[in-house]
């Protein structure tokens, strides 16, 4: 059953949720052997903390006071034989407790990232990638932090109080009962200081946050930044958010250092009430100087416990946000349903069939309305109309990256939504304007839809896309390494990069969207003759200003306000005096213009004929 959570973004701690509790326990139960391990070492650990005052006052009473020396070393050797467990203890608790809050957040977070890589564009389009990354990395974290010191710790914890109170209830409960007059005190210092410095932490985790983002944005937009010579005023605004960071980061300061020695101050209290009420029971015999000297050294590992058990109560709210966040993206199922049917791509002719098809981004607001056209096999179909007319909107339900409201999208007569993703993605290749280029090599993003690819059969769609002459340019040729976003190369080289790496999957169907829009005519000339040649027998979808690539399409279908409102070729088009004839003259006539350049420059112009 899936659970509401709401909007939990802005929650940084949660109170105790035994839902989210469980869940998170299911993530921990492929561990618990290991975890029963660790909590074995960890009883040890606590067991063997206890035995050093009590040592002590066997020392004092047994052998110290009555200068009997004798059988001291036994003692000796016998308490460094229990430092040597307890440190043995204490390795293999942390060890384990480590490993297994690693591996618990290792299988959440590739769960998670393996969740987002099902979910639609949709998702995507209502998400801010920064939040996104959050889940996977802050949330992780948190939760991390949890289960490495949070749980077992609370055990831990909750061990040696116990025992403490025990030991010194069986050595003096008179005593006892003086040393624990101080425990209301430490824990209401504990607790309400804890709530405060929890609260300024939190606020210097936001004021990083905006930090980190004034940083990437202007890293990434530095060229608009310097290009509007925006940087003083950039300077200032990342001058306050550093400022508030500074200012949130100093109140968090100045409530520890007020925090840290209350509380120490109020342990304190307590061992000068051990000292004073101990000292007389001891000068009237009630007690032994080991005794006292026991509960001195009890005294203070009482009062840590306590301080740890506040801490891990905040680790835990920390936990239950974060595990909030995480379970609502995994609770979020894709818009698209992913069908079973497979094709067969060396038999797919590649005729696409739009049946009435409406869609809407957010399930009201038209941007498709009844849309009904046949691609056949081998055709190339322009798609041209004001921006926001719904060109993109028709290209994307090809690829199914978007479910249609009503209607149908078929390739060779199949509803689409009955194949499988890999199956359909396999024959629709698209070459986007915003050029994405991975981190990699040359070979690599040029491979990227075909890792098992021959460096022959790299380089023949290269040679064809015409990318091949300025690879081998590069210092290492196809080997080269390219930077994320290709920042590296040009906008023109990157969608070379692109339209080879479209051409290498070999689809049947290839979608352009303006795909040549930041190539430069002559290199578009150069390329264009490829794409007739890799065009022969594939459907091809194009949505483009550049003429060339319109005035040979088979057929031109202008969308306006997500309808079909003309259609036909190019001079037919034209003819009708219509909205293509007007787009013509307002936008494609550009192009015209800028190829008359070309051919008209004198020899000391540029390729752009002089104009910048």
């Amino acid at each position: 059953m899936r659970r509401n959570f709401g909007d939990p973004d802005e929650v940084a701690a949660k109170p105790f949720d035994r839902y989210l509790f469980y869940r998170l326990m299911g993530y921990v139960k492929p561990f618990a052997r290991s975890l029963v391990f660790a909590a074995l070492f960890m009883l040890l650990a606590s067991v063997t903390e206890l035995a050093g005052p009590y040592i002590l006052k066997i020392v004092i009473d047994k052998y110290i006071i009555p200068k009997n020396v004798s059988g001291l070393w036994q003692v000796v050797l016998i308490y460094s034989l229990i430092l040597v467990v307890n440190w043995v203890a204490t390795y293999y608790n942390t060890y384990l407790s480590t490993l297994n809050g690693q591996r618990i957040t290792f299988t959440l977070r590739q769960h998670l990232f393996e969740h987002l890589q099902t979910l639609s564009f949709g998702f995507f389009d209502r998400r801010k990638a920064g939040k996104i990354m959050s889940r996977l990395t802050n949330d992780i974290n948190a939760l991390n932090q949890f289960f490495t010191s949070g749980i077992l710790n609370v055990a831990s914890d909750l061990i040696i109080l116990c025992g403490i109170i025990g030991l010194m209830l069986s050595m003096s409960w008179k005593l006892a009962l003086v040393t624990f007059l101080t425990l209301p005190l430490i824990v209401f210092t504990a607790a309400g200081m804890r709530v405060r410095v929890m609260g300024a932490f939190r606020e210097t985790r936001n004021k990083i946050a905006e930090v980190n983002s004034s940083l990437q944005e202007n890293i990434s937009g530095v060229r608009v930044v310097q290009a509007f010579t925006r940087e003083g005023t950039n300077l200032l605004n990342f001058e306050r958010i550093n400022q508030e960071n500074y200012k949130a980061n100093l109140r968090a300061a100045t409530l520890l250092a007020v925090f840290v020695p209350m509380v120490e101050m109020t342990a304190a209290l307590g061992t000068v009430l051990v000292i004073w009420y101990g000292s007389r029971l001891v000068l009237a015999g009630e007690v032994t100087v080991g005794v006292l000297a026991a509960f001195l050294g009890f005294v203070t590992r009482f009062y840590s416990p306590i301080r740890d058990l506040s801490t891990v109560w905040g680790t835990l709210q920390s936990a239950m946000a974060s595990s909030e966040r995480l379970f609502e993206i995994l609770d979020t199922h894709s818009d698209i349903v992913e069908g079973d049917r497979t094709l067969d791509s060396e038999n797919v002719q590649g005729e696409v069939t739009f049946e009435e098809v409406s869609f809407s981004y957010d399930g009201e607001n038209k941007v498709l309305e009844e849309i009904s056209l046949t691609a056949h096999p081998g055709q190339r179909i322009a798609l041209v109309g004001p921006t926001g007319a719904g060109k993109t909107s028709i290209i994307n339900l090809i690829g199914r990256f978007y479910e249609p409201d009503s209607g149908q999208v078929l390739i060779d007569g199949v509803n689409i939504g009955k194949l499988n993703f890999k199956s359909l993605r396999s024959i629709v290749g698209v070459v986007l304007q915003d050029t994405f280029i991975f981190a990699g090599t040359v070979r690599e993003n040029i491979a990227f839809g075909c890792p098992e690819a021959t460096q022959e059969q790299i380089e023949r769609v290269s040679k064809l896309t015409g990318a091949h002459e300025f690879i081998v340019k590069l210092p290492e040729g196809y080997d080269s390494q390219v930077q994320e976003r290709g920042v590296k190369l040009s906008t023109g080289q990157r969608q070379l990069l692109a339209f080879a790496r479209a051409l290498l999957a070999n689809p049947r169907i290839l979608i352009l969207d303006e795909a040549t829009s930041s190539i430069d005519v002559q290199s578009e000339q150069e390329i264009q003759r490829a794409i007739d040649l890799v065009m022969k027998g594939r459907t091809c979808f194009i949505v483009a200003h550049r003429l060339s690539t319109i005035r040979e399409a088979d057929r031109i279908l202008v969308i306006d306000e997500g309808r079909i409102v003309e259609e036909g070729k190019h001079e037919e088009l034209l003819s009708k005096r219509g909205m293509y004839r007007r787009l013509y003259l307002n936008q494609f006539k550009e192009v015209e213009e800028e190829k008359e350049s070309l051919h008209w420059r004198s020899p000391g112009e540029d390729s752009w004929g002089g104009r910048l």
